[in-house]
């Protein structure tokens, strides 16, 4: 009996061990890519309300976790600065635009007291590559290969024509670079296509045999100029004729009916700057109609790129083994090309159709109205427009899928990568104090384990502020400077303000706001736009 008890503990000793060892040994690094979609809305893919082609998104969204409540910092700079460190922007250095202002907090670079996703992974043994719009600091100092990313492709600057290097601002040197080189687009050239080819030219090419990589692919897709090709144009020519409205409202049924938003929710109005429809001219509804045409044709040549790498993957039985995380930079853009700031020869192109590929124009309120879809406002302010991206992740063995409605926010990123390739954050790096990150992983989320989030979520971009916590938003936009409160639970289109109702509500929130505000380095705007500098977007 005693020899039975021996044997019988000593099974169970042993199971214990192997137990302990296989939870202390780390799973295998996985491929990291994380795709940043630019001045796309909240409903322009499929998955999220469009009617555009998107079945790669789509798929991934289906299969992977889907959140429908993530959040970006409003405008280019500040978000990619805020993603790209898990800092809020002002503690990166890019409170603002890529300006070059003397306050630490709106140098308009990153600083040295932030580590970049790239820098903290390649610590970590991984290769690390960037494609795309980098938009950080336009001095070679401050370009990708000096922030961690062994090869990169792309953009330095905002914007630029998808076909070729273009200059749209006076005096302006727009630099489209392969590592720290000019580059000279050539015949066939188009952005989208180009940044994908590298990136797989980096990930065949540039790394040592199955060592693990971090891709930033960052498209300037769907941001003006509305540039597409004629095959992808030719898919949704026609598809508008139906107007705004009606096809706000479509998305706004397609969202409800896929969860993305609540039965209960409401759909804004049409913004206040577009007539009727039914009042435009036969003309005026066919130009729409080709602007929405070419943007969704910029969205679907993303999503056929993205299928393109994924199929790349598999083809080098790294699929399995990869991570995906796809997002926008803010919300729709209601920008247009006019007479402030651009060349003649834009100003020209600008009342090109759109479908012309010598063309310069962007869609305005009218199309960012739609792609907004159900939210007011747009880029730039801290409205559920402004600031609410679809979010997605994939990747079957890492990843359940699931729709999560939690809210969470770009500084979360860097832990989330972090986490999946068992790497520390710094505390130090090349001998400077780095800033503590701000951003909580996503990984028990993944794997669907109670993920606590944050109390709060802070947002202010150039006067405009906001704060979530829970359902509760608190936002204002500059000048007016005016506190509003929304309960999103029912009200994500912030339609029926309760400042009033609430006041003692409001009076802790702002404080709780002005707390963070400080703490982070925010400066009132109205301070900085005395001397304000041209914005370079």
């Amino acid at each position: 009996m005693l020899k039975v008890k021996a044997i019988s503990l000593l099974i169970l000793v042993t199971i214990g061990l192997q137990s302990l060892a296989q939870k202390s040994v780390p799973k295998k690094q996985p491929n990291i890519v994380l795709i940043l979609a630019d001045d796309m809305g909240f409903s322009d893919i499929g998955s999220f309300g469009s009617t555009t082609q998107t079945p790669v998104l789509d798929k991934m969204a289906a299969e992977g976790l889907k959140m429908t409540n993530f959040y970006n910092a409003s405008r280019c700079c500040p978000t990619r600065a805020s993603l790209m460190t898990g800092l809020f922007q002002h503690q990166a250095g890019v409170g603002d635009m890529m300006n070059t202002r003397p306050q630490p907090a709106y140098q308009g670079y990153l600083n040295k007291e932030c580590v970049t996703i790239a820098e903290a992974l390649k610590a970590g043994g991984y290769a690390t590559f960037m494609t795309g719009k980098w938009h950080l600091g336009q001095a070679k100092e401050n370009w990708p290969t000096r922030r961690g990313f062994d090869q990169y492709f792309g953009l330095i600057d905002g914007a630029n024509s998808y076909f070729e290097n273009r200059p749209y601002r006076p005096n302006q040197k727009l630099s489209i670079v392969l590592n720290e080189e000019e580059y000279k687009t050539g015949k066939g050239y188009y952005s989208t296509n180009a940044y994908t080819d590298f990136a797989i030219k980096f990930i065949e090419e540039k790394r040592q045999p199955n060592q693990p990589f971090f891709l930033y692919m960052a498209f300037q897709a769907p941001h003006w100029p509305l540039h597409a090709l004629p095959e992808d144009i030719a898919k949704y020519k026609g598809k508008f004729m139906k107007g705004w409205d009606v096809l706000r409202q479509e998305r706004f049924e397609k969202q409800k009916q896929m969860g993305v938003i609540s039965q209960d929710q409401t759909l804004s109005p049409r913004a206040a700057e577009l007539p009727d429809w039914n009042s435009l001219t036969q003309k005026e509804k066919e130009d729409w109609d080709d602007k929405m045409a070419v943007y969704a044709a910029m969205i679907d040549k993303m999503d056929q790129n993205i299928g393109k790498l994924k199929a790349k993957l598999k083809e080098l039985g790294e699929e399995e083994n990869t991570v995906f995380m796809f997002l926008s930079d803010n919300g729709g853009s209601n920008e247009t090309i006019n007479n402030t700031g651009f060349t003649p020869q834009i100003i020209a192109s600008s009342k090109m159709d759109a479908s012309n590929p010598q063309s310069f124009t962007a869609y305005g309120y009218q199309g960012a109205n739609v792609s907004n879809t159900p939210f007011r406002s747009f880029k730039h302010w801290e409205y559920e427009g402004g600031t609410a991206t679809p979010f997605i992740a994939y990747g079957p063995k890492w990843i359940k899928p699931q729709l999560n409605h939690q809210p969470a926010h770009i500084i979360d990123v860097m832990n989330t990568c972090l986490e999946l390739a068992n790497v520390s954050y710094p505390t130090t790096y090349n001998g400077q104090q780095i800033t503590p990150t701000r951003g909580k992983s996503l990984v028990p989320m993944f794997q669907e384990r109670k993920w606590k989030g944050h109390d709060a979520l802070f947002f202010e971009h150039e006067g405009n502020r906001a704060l979530r916590a829970g359902n509760w938003k608190l936002v204002s936009e500059y000048p007016a400077n005016q506190w509003q409160l929304y309960n999103l639970s029912s009200d994500r289109a912030e339609l029926n303000n309760l400042a009033a109702k609430y006041s003692d509500r409001v009076k802790t929130m702002a404080k709780k706001y002005d707390k963070w505000a400080s703490k982070t380095g925010v400066i009132p705007f109205a301070e900085l736009d005395k001397k304000r500098p041209q914005d370079k977007f």
